[in-house]
């Protein structure tokens, strides 16, 4: 295809029922720069799977499109999500004392893989598909999944498809257009089967992102609706100056942050809230608000949604460094339904994995938010993504993070409190996988896309000789929870609450306070100074 493209099918690979964000702001971006194109978005994860096929190639054949666009959101295996639990599974095979539940955990790590498996097979097979049925249409392929393993991806997929690293705006409107001038970063396999790669010249600039036109997007998706009682995504914003050492953020979307209009961000919350009685809205930036800069950014956001008086819940990744009195205040005003972040009770194991912030400052920020409550904190919950035992982390460090936990109990009030427990995901070409391919942690010739459960076990990681005493307390608590859903333990506590404390109980009788050795030596990193960008 080298002539102007007249039609695009956006097909939304089957992942779980989760806002088809990325697919809406591409479409609706193309719609206002060539309102001419016809457009359509297919959502597979709407359609029970025994018809997707079917439903497929019905609408390649009806609609015939130029272009068809993928979208491929999820490939790993080692991540929980809501279609499976590997982190019970995988610590019900290494840890349970019940050699029952370990053989039903080794089955369930089986069927999780195989689905993993079977869903690769069956996203090239239905790309081949495309390519068969429309042998002059181009293919896009691009998604989550895409940006961290486009160049597996490309390999694969037909002739004659463009395979789009993170941001997707520019590469389309290129393809649209002919792709006489392709742009954006991606990979390209011609005619030929000779695959080329496309950095991106320059970022996107988000400036012309004006607030989607969710009249167009119901024409457009049939689906649309399905989704308006659900939580909807809103970004704000793109890039990530900080360098976290297992996160890809920073690669994928670059280091620069970029921002919208918040007048325009606004408009498109009210627009959800007002027009389509949309209640929960979650932001999707790499997070909400990080820098000096960015503070302000969302400060102006707020004020924007506070005097269009939207009334949602609201929530994103917040990184409170330069979190201020007024700020906290317009957070709460505006609909802060909890307060989601990084979280880890020493400095060394923030330095040692470059989160880039003060742990005290990150509690005198948690101070603010109690005093902004002024008729007292009420519902807002506050959720600490902790991830345990990371390079460096022992018992002590561990002792340190529940006591940090406990100063939130008593600010919050301890139902108010959640730890989600979760261990560092390796993606590759990140500083972790470096540090664990350099200690002999991973092979040097490992594949990040394997599918042998041993290494990707690994890939979850929680190591030894703390992995162990983690994986037991996490089970004893999530026997306790289990009871106390089902009513027989009114004694019973929230999952991650009863780890941390059950883990604290059995690092006291193992390793009684001390100085520890850490599993790899700390070298504090100096992290990107706030140029205000």
């Amino acid at each position: 295809m080298s002539t102007a493209a007249r039609s695009i099918l956006y097909v939304r690979l089957p992942v779980w029922k989760i806002w088809p964000g990325g697919v809406v702001y591409v479409a609706d971006f193309i719609h206002k720069q060539r309102p001419g194109i016809r457009q359509e978005i297919l959502d597979l994860a709407l359609i029970p799977a025994s018809r997707r096929a079917a439903e497929l190639r019905r609408r390649l054949v009806d609609f015939r499109p130029d272009v068809v666009a993928f979208s491929w959101r999820n490939m790993q295996t080692f991540g929980p999500h809501p279609e499976n639990d590997a982190l019970d599974v995988v610590m019900n095979f290494d840890h349970s004392p019940s050699p029952w539940r370990r053989l039903k955990a080794a089955w369930q790590a089986i069927g999780i893989i195989g689905d993993y498996a079977a869903a690769r097979l069956r996203n090239f097979a239905w790309f081949r598909m495309a390519r068969k049925l429309l042998p002059d249409s181009r293919i896009v392929v691009g998604g989550t999944a895409v940006s961290i393993f486009g160049k597996y991806v490309v390999e694969k997929c037909p002739n004659d498809t463009v395979v789009v690293v993170g941001e997707g705006e520019e590469a389309m409107l290129a393809i649209v257009d002919g792709y006489v001038e392709p742009a954006g970063n991606h990979y390209y396999k011609d005619r030929a089967g000779r695959v080329s790669h496309h950095p991106a010249e320059d970022s996107f600039d988000l400036s012309r992102l004006t607030a989607v036109d969710f009249g167009y997007v119901e024409s457009i998706f049939a689906g649309f609706r399905e989704y308006l009682d659900g939580t909807i995504g809103v970004h704000t914003k793109r890039g990530c100056p900080f360098q976290c050492h297992f996160c890809l953020y920073n690669k994928i979307e670059g280091g620069q942050q970029r921002y919208r209009d918040p007048a325009e961000v606004a408009k498109e919350i009210e627009t959800l809230q007002k027009g389509y009685g949309v209640q929960s809205i979650w932001f999707t930036d790499a997070q909400f608000c990080s820098t000096r800069r960015s503070m302000k950014h969302v400060e102006h956001i707020l004020d924007e949604m506070l005097a269009r008086q939207v009334k949602v819940r609201w929530t994103g990744y917040l990184r409170l460094n330069y979190l201020t009195p007024e700020v906290a205040k317009k957070m709460l005003a505006s609909g802060l339904t909890s307060i989601d972040l990084s979280f880890t009770g020493t400095q060394d194991i923030i330095d040692s994995l470059t989160l880039g912030y003060d742990l005290e400052q990150q509690m005198a920020a948690f101070r603010l938010f109690k005093d902004a409550a002024v008729e007292g904190w009420s519902d807002q919950k506050v959720k600490l993504y902790m991830p345990l035992n990371a390079p460096g982390e022992t018992p002590d460090t561990l002792r340190a993070t529940m006591a940090r936990i406990r100063e939130l109990y008593e600010m919050f009030g301890r139902d108010n409190v959640l730890p989600f427990i979760f261990f560092i995901g390796v993606q590759p070409n990140t500083p972790i996988e470096k540090k664990l391919l350099d200690v002999g942690y991973l092979p040097r010739d490992y594949d990040p896309l394997t599918l042998w459960p041993f290494t990707i076990k690994k890939l979850l990681y929680n190591p030894k000789p703390l992995g162990a005493t983690i994986g037991k307390a996490y089970l004893e608590a999530l026997e306790c929870s289990s009871k106390l859903e089902e009513g027989a333990n009114p004694e019973g506590d929230y999952v991650g609450r009863a780890t941390m404390e059950i883990l604290e109980r059995k690092l006291n009788e193992l390793h009684p306070p001390s100085r520890q050795r850490r599993l790899f030596p700390i070298q504090p990193i100096a992290t990107p100074q706030d140029t205000g960008t």
